[in-house]
């Protein structure tokens, strides 16, 4: 039985060692959460926030979620989507980031997926890889394997394999290459069908702080000197989040100018200013952005 206490709470569970344990540990903190999970322990509480973690192997997080053990969770995309349980994906988180990839032997001319039909390949995610070649209209074999996937095009146990990629040193190092991206994957937030009004309110608390930290790191904050003659073309090239902050300096004819620029945009714009006459630019990095 669920008390009125676990209620007016969240039970979030996370991958309980590795990068994407470190990484969602981090996220907390960054949103104000304070944990102490000591050593080798499976729950933990917040001190400051009404949310309860428990540490669980990646693959078992989705199942825990849609059976209510666990009311939300953070997980890979490539977990939820090969376990196919019934949860739903809340918000993209923006760490963990890979792809999963089809490979093949390096002296194999792989020009579209085509050069699967009637093959063999090997792979930890069947759902996902018989989901790709149901959309591409391709017959093959598909052979799960739990681990070492990289060694069965070797052993003659497949012609291609389908695994996450980050460098491809490991391909490279069995004589494979990757052929093709069927997946881009980061990790998210999931929730389970059945919060009530309360844990659903906390859910938004926590989405809110989560979405002003993302924000964050994909802005920076500026500050610049414009002559006065060269204002207006110097704040047209500065979006900000409304429009730029523009202050007089003791120096006649100058203005301080502050601003926001997203990270994609951030050197093509720098550039600009310069060019415009801005000088003495400042970057600063952005701890919290609500918006």
């Amino acid at each position: 039985m669920i008390t009125n206490n676990e209620q007016s709470k969240l039970r979030l569970a996370i991958q309980k060692s590795g990068r994407l344990h470190d990484d969602s540990m981090r996220l907390l903190k960054e949103c104000g959460i304070d944990v102490s999970n000591g050593v080798n322990k499976l729950k933990a509480e917040a001190t400051n926030f009404p949310i309860e973690l428990f540490f669980l192997r990646d693959d078992d997080i989705p199942q825990y979620v849609e059976d209510g053990v666990a009311d939300i969770g953070f997980v890979g995309e490539n977990v939820v989507f090969e376990k196919n349980k019934k949860v739903n994906i809340v918000e993209k988180l923006g760490f963990g980031k890979c792809r999963l990839s089809m490979a093949v032997q390096r002296n194999e001319q792989y020009s579209d997926a085509s050069f699967l039909q009637n093959k063999k390949i090997a792979t930890s995610y069947p759902v996902i890889v018989g989901n790709f070649l149901k959309e591409k209209g391709i017959d093959a074999e598909i052979h799960e394997i739990s681990g070492s996937v990289e060694i069965a095009p070797g052993i003659g146990l497949a012609d291609a394999i389908c695994d996450l990629v980050s460098s491809g040193s490991t391909l490279f190092m069995n004589g494979l290459k990757e052929a093709e991206v069927i997946f881009e994957s980061q990790a998210v937030l999931i929730k389970q069908n059945g919060l009530n009004l309360a844990q659903q309110q906390l859910l938004d608390r926590l989405v809110f702080r989560i979405q002003s930290v993302k924000k964050a790191k994909n802005n920076k904050y500026i500050l610049l000197n414009a002559p006065n003659n060269q204002l207006d073309a110097i704040i047209n090239l500065l979006p900000g989040m409304k429009s730029p902050t523009v202050l007089p300096l003791a120096t006649e004819g100058w203005s301080s100018v502050h601003s926001v620029l997203n990270e994609n945009d951030f050197w093509n714009i720098i550039e600009q200013l310069k060019a415009a006459g801005a000088e003495g630019i400042l970057v600063v990095p952005i701890e919290k952005m609500i918006i």
